[in-house]
């Protein structure tokens, strides 16, 4: 058994998702969903509330890996510095837990999904439930991106998670 946690992240919603594998063919979605800041808290304040709330999620399912989306453009300057803080906390607490991380921009995860990097959201969450045999719809779009992100490393890393499940089988 191999869990991944994907993470999509942002300073006022951080979409975290936990997948689950007993084998290479079948992802198991645990959970998913946002942590949420308090807008009125300060970005120090906001980002020491993602660090701990993520580190409760670690501590729950002990993922082996870390996926989790890289910014490469931002459409809005005002939110780049913020959201760019908050990947590096969620960075700094999957280091510290040993964690390897494995790193997608969206057009990547879109790719890996869906086929096409320009995918619709709508698109992009038409294929993830159906990956994963999903009838309750995720909400909000943050926790959709998350479950994304851990399953685009489930697709691209199998030797990987091959070489693992050998080895948890050996011992």
């Amino acid at each position: 058994m191999l869990r991944i946690l994907g993470i999509d992240p942002g300073i006022a919603r951080l979409g975290f998702a936990i997948l689950e594998l007993n084998d290479l063919q079948n992802a198991q979605l645990l959970d998913c969903g946002v942590i949420e800041t308090c807008k009125s808290n300060s970005d120090a304040l906001r980002l020491q509330e993602i660090r701990e709330d993520l580190k409760q999620v670690i501590k729950k399912y002990q993922p082996d890996y870390v996926a989790i989306e890289k910014l490469f453009f931002f459409k809005n300057p005002k939110t780049i510095i913020p959201v760019a803080q908050a990947r590096g906390v969620c960075l700094e607490i999957s280091a510290n837990f040993n964690l390897p991380i494995f790193e997608f921009t969206p057009l990547e995860m879109k790719k890996i999904i869906t086929g096409n990097g320009m995918a619709k959201k709508d698109l992009v969450s038409s294929f993830v439930h159906q990956s994963l045999n999903l009838n309750e719809k995720i909400k909000p779009d943050d926790a959709v991106d998350a479950v994304g992100m851990a399953l685009a490393f489930c697709r691209t890393q199998m030797p990987l998670l091959a070489q693992d499940f050998k080895q948890s089988l050996a011992t």
